[in-house]
């Protein structure tokens, strides 16, 4: 299990100015699992990895390996990079172009501390390769390979000195859109297969959500929140990690107390009364916040028959996105976006019907944490 405990790293900046980039991130990973540090440009995630790799030196904390520990500055314990046994793969991938696809993966066993017989390493490159499945194309120059090829490439290689956790840092982002997708599931398969424990850094909130069994959502230099990609998208803790992690809805409002039969809450907001069903201890006048996903607000043409959290609309903007179309509604001087099946065919200007499910808001207290 990987284990990293108060690490905090810092910088000056061009003016002299000490920037503290990463501030007492904690949290561990279990073997096996695939753990994504997700977050905005400039908000500590890949100085928290290279912190780990060894190729930044944290100010303070502590980084262990099971039950060895690779940097701690309470014990003055620095390990190396080149003697932490991590495997890493960086954005640019790093390929050797001098070399083809089978030397390319072998380097690393040629040039490590322990001596590799020439049938040993010839067996571990081809297992490596045929994992990525580039084992028909091994004698290929590396500039000849496509961008695909390549990512599977550089993980080879990384991969070929089995190291007991990976480490990637935005290794997809330089990929086109539709192989991007296709690698995600290409890396999941081979994490899942192989049973590597790793760590994973993007600012792509699909890529966390696809690949991994927990998340950390990183803002300046702090972790906002760590769960499941289900906990982190459905039951986000604040407003930053609702927002961030794909679109919402924010609502504002003051808590008005609990409806006749008791089993939900009414917030008082400018699109009407709302009810929640958080699981909280709150106060009547509690100013409230709610997140609601776009697909959670149920457009209809017709009057639903449950019209709790159900008002008459109208459609201020629609745009066809292939397997959904996203409408803009407008309630009373309120715009909420919503998402729906591309078979709902009202125009633009058009009544509808929009409905929030109760126990679909996320209910914020002060807009700051999840209930």
């Amino acid at each position: 299990m990987l284990r990293v405990e108060g690490l905090c790293a810092e910088y000056q900046d061009e003016q002299g100015r000490v920037v503290k980039a990463v501030r007492d991130i904690s949290f561990d990973v279990p073997e096996g699992k695939f753990f994504t540090l997700l977050g905005p440009s400039g908000c500590g995630k890949t100085t928290t990895l290279r912190s780990i790799a060894g190729l930044e030196r944290p100010t303070s904390g502590e980084v262990a390996m099971g039950e060895r520990v690779v940097s701690s500055t309470r014990r003055n314990v620095f390990v190396p990079p080149n003697r932490r046994g991590f495997g890493m793969v960086f954005q640019s991938y790093a390929i050797w172009p001098h070399m083809n696809v089978f030397e390319n993966v072998a380097f690393p066993l040629r040039v490590a501390r322990a001596r590799h017989a020439s049938a040993a390493i010839e067996g571990r490159v081809m297992r490596v390769l045929e994992a990525v499945q580039l084992d028909d194309v091994r004698d290929r120059a590396s500039t000849k390979l496509s961008g695909g090829q390549q990512q599977r490439l550089a993980l080879a290689r990384a991969l070929v000195l089995e190291p007991e956790l990976l480490l990637l840092d935005e290794p997809l982002s330089s990929l086109d859109a539709k192989l991007r997708e296709l690698m995600r599931f290409e890396l999941k398969r081979l994490q899942r297969e192989l049973r590597i424990t790793t760590v994973y850094v993007t600012h792509d909130q699909d890529e966390a959500l696809a690949l991994s069994h927990r998340v950390a959502v990183m803002e300046e230099g702090v972790i906002r929140q760590v769960g499941s990609p289900r906990e982190i998208y459905e039951r986000p803790a604040n407003r930053f990690v609702a927002d961030f992690v794909g679109r919402t809805n924010f609502v504002e409002g003051s808590l008005a107390g609990r409806d006749d039969d008791q089993l939900a809450w009414i917030v008082q907001t400018d699109i009407g009364a709302i009810r929640t069903r958080p699981d909280a201890a709150l106060t009547t006048g509690d100013r409230i916040l709610l997140s609601v996903r776009p697909e959670d607000i149920e457009l209809t043409e017709a009057q639903p028959a449950d019209i709790t959290n159900a008002w008459r609309a109208r459609v201020e903007q629609k745009v066809f996105a292939g397997d959904a179309s996203d409408f803009r509604v407008s309630i009373g001087g309120r715009t909420l976006l919503a998402r729906a099946h591309p078979s709902l065919r009202t125009k633009v200007g058009e009544p509808i019907w929009a409905r929030i499910g109760p126990d679909k808001t996320v209910l914020l207290r002060d807009g700051t944490s999840a209930t």
